[in-house]
């Protein structure tokens, strides 16, 4: 079915249907997006795709809202919102539209699905409270896109209609962005993953480009690296691993001599000519040339292995 209509509710909007209508825009660019409530609109027909709004559940009719007793829930008992049903349904075509490779596609589904779509489902379904985000909870993205609405005093009646398309081009950007993130971790994990194999035991690891590399380190087992070396835009760059994805601590840090020193001072202390910067964490320095960050990545291997950090 080619939608010629994309109907979710009039009134207030929220994060699930901005968000489905994101994907839903993408995959039926010549569908109208019609807010309404009236019942001509809501019941379902061959011309067009209802979400949020209509108190009923069924694909095949092309209808979408959880608000209904009995509404869906997921295998694992927890609600669907209209986003979670629509990602369900469209997330796999969506995302070949926008251009993943095929090799891409169930990963990045799958991982959105259970970080982005799942957390927006039980938001919007009051079964987790944007509490939980502590004093950052007025800055989640559900809550921001609700400040798009017009004040209530507002008397200008196409008010509405304009915040909510104001409202869709952010959800849509945020949606897009955090694919293109996700499907740039896959990319990398491929670049990485050949480093490592070609890096075989050294101790450190030489990418191409700056890019996540701790992820693909871990799924390698890679755990004899202790140093990644990348080219930047004007020097190179030298850092540390760190142990886990919550807090600082590095696999070895860059020796304590070298600490928060930059160009002649760091090359007294390293012995390395074009050494240029190193940070007072000692967890990433940079250099001029690409012989020179190796030669201080070389370095700190040897001082980790003699004082036992690695």
């Amino acid at each position: 079915m080619i939608p010629e209509f994309l109907v979710t509710h009039s009134g207030g909007f929220h994060a699930d249907e901005l968000l489905s209508s994101a994907v839903l825009t993408r995959l039926f660019p010549q569908a109208v997006i019609v807010r309404s409530r009236a019942a001509e609109w809501i019941t379902p027909g061959a011309n067009r795709i209802i979400y949020d709004v209509g108190g009923a559940y069924d694909a095949e009719a092309g209808i979408f809202d959880h608000h209904q007793r009995g509404a869906p829930l997921r295998d694992d008992g927890q609600p669907y919102s209209s986003f979670g049903l629509i990602w369900k349904h469209f997330g796999h075509a969506y995302l070949a539209a926008i251009g993943l490779p095929e090799a891409h596609i169930e990963p990045v589904y799958a991982g959105l699905d259970e970080s982005f779509v799942l957390p927006i489902d039980l938001l919007d379904n009051g079964a987790m409270s944007p509490a939980v985000a502590g004093p950052l909870a007025v800055l989640t993205l559900p809550v921001l896109l609700e400040t798009l609405k017009p004040v209530f005093d507002e008397t200008d009646p196409e008010a509405l209609e304009r915040a909510f398309e104001q409202a869709l081009a952010i959800a849509r950007s945020f949606l897009e962005a955090r694919i293109a993130g996700s499907a740039a971790k896959l990319r990398a994990e491929d670049l990485v993953l050949k480093a490592i194999s070609a890096a075989g035991e050294n101790r450190i690891l030489e990418l191409p480009m700056g890019m996540p590399f701790r992820p693909a380190i871990m799924k390698a087992g890679a755990d004899h690296l202790l140093f990644v070396v990348h080219p930047r835009e004007k020097d190179w760059c030298l850092t540390g691993i760190r142990q886990s994805d919550e807090g600082f601590e590095q696999r070895a840090d860059l020796p304590a001599a070298w600490a928060g020193l930059t160009n002649g001072d760091l090359e007294a202390a390293c012995g390395v000519e074009g050494a240029s910067f190193c940070h007072n964490g000692r967890f990433i320095a940079a250099a001029r040339t690409r012989d020179a960050a190796l030669a201080m990545a070389q370095i700190a291997v040897e001082e980790a292995l003699s004082t036992g950090q690695a």
